[in-house]
């Protein structure tokens, strides 16, 4: 696991909790699994899906009703992430504000993180087995 002791790896905004506890609360899962993925143009994607189980494996971070569960080989990526949800005219949906992203496409959908042992350098965190 990759973690800071005493800091949760993701903070969720008002907006955000609001909408991933109205999901859960719909249909009956027990969060959001959150990670990551390649793809797009830049090299990786977030993935966000419903979780009807806890893995063992999983970080899970709770906060005023809503839960999400960070899979196992994304935890680095998305320590000190803010979840936000946001909704205009046009669309609605998370937005991740990522300290570990070092590039992004233009369109907002793909990213490219920062080299693993500079994570590990900037956050000062340890990683277990």
């Amino acid at each position: 696991m990759f973690s800071i002791p005493g800091k949760q790896a993701v903070t969720m905004t008002p907006t955000a909790i609001q909408q991933i506890a109205k999901l859960m609360n719909r249909d009956g899962h027990k969060g959001l699994r959150i990670g990551v993925k390649k793809g797009g143009c830049a090299g990786m994607e977030y993935t966000m899906d419903y979780a009807d189980e806890v893995d063992p494996m999983d970080e899970v971070v709770e906060q005023d009703g809503a839960r999400v569960m960070i899979a196992p080989m994304a935890q680095m990526f998305l320590f000190g992430t803010q979840i936000d949800y946001e909704t205009s005219l046009l669309e609605s949906g998370f937005k991740f504000k990522n300290p570990n992203v070092e590039d992004a496409c233009g369109c907002g959908e793909s990213i490219k993180f920062k080299d693993i042992k500079e994570l590990s350098a900037e956050s000062g965190t340890t990683t277990s087995s």
